[in-house]
């Protein structure tokens, strides 16, 4: 079985519970236990990152969002209740986590929400199909990021935001040794994994404005696409 399937495989097993919604908002007693044990964290600074990743998502937006992966949606279903004009695309390698995410949009009456099951390493969509790219506590999970790097960025429109958060090494000894000794075996994480200082290296590389920092363990980012008349600009200082 390769990892695409065991990661799928894990997240089948969070799909149908509350407890990963209680976990990864830090809004349940064993959530929070979780989060205090895990990342150090309460809710308070678990909304403080998330808040800032939600920086790149105007409060007005109506243009064309994707979001990869969606998981089940708790993070993410309330923010989009506030964007009715928007046109908003989840996708998720795991159905059964997408599937508790559509529930949520059915539940709270989402008519501008589609979902599709996909791989973020060949995202089923054009070049510059994008406004925003939001991406929450992915990437430490995907198997193949390059591939994710590449694609999220092939996708997003010149101009576009990039923006979302997740696991970052070397931050806390403590986290780092939960991830390898229990996040690795049960195929929820995997490595390699950014550090602060590589991610914000590779960002830098890839787009025109970065916006970075991390909570502990947790990095947030919102970044922009260069337009293409600063690409061409470069290309012709160079």
């Amino acid at each position: 079985m390769d990892r695409k399937e065991n990661i799928r495989n894990a997240y089948r097993l969070t799909g149908s519970n509350n407890f990963y919604d209680g976990m990864i908002t830090c809004s349940t007693v064993s959530g929070k236990a979780v989060c205090r044990l895990v990342w150090d964290m309460g809710k308070e600074e678990c909304d403080e990152y998330l808040n800032k990743a939600f920086t790149g998502v105007p409060e007005d937006f109506a243009g064309k969002l994707l979001e990869v992966p969606v998981g089940t949606g708790i993070l993410t279903m309330p923010l989009y209740q506030t964007l009715p004009r928007a046109n908003i695309t989840c996708l998720d390698y795991s159905p059964d986590m997408m599937g508790q995410a559509r529930e949520k949009a059915e539940r709270m009456g989402l008519q501008n929400v589609q979902f599709r099951q996909g791989d973020v390493g060949g995202l089923p969509y054009e070049d510059s199909s994008f406004d925003i790219v939001l991406s929450l506590n992915g990437f430490h999970a995907f198997p193949d990021k390059e591939a994710a790097y590449r694609e999220t960025f092939r996708v997003l429109k010149p101009g576009g935001t990039f923006c979302g958060c997740f696991y970052v090494a070397g931050e806390c000894r403590r986290t780092d040794r939960l991830i390898k000794k229990v996040y690795e075996p049960m195929k929820f994480f995997t490595p390699p994994y950014e550090t602060v200082q590589s991610l914000k290296v590779r960002l830098e590389g890839m787009y025109a404005d970065v916006q970075l920092g991390n909570l502990k363990s947790i990095a947030w980012f919102v970044c922009r696409k260069a337009e293409r008349a600063e690409k061409m600009e470069e290309g012709h200082h160079e």
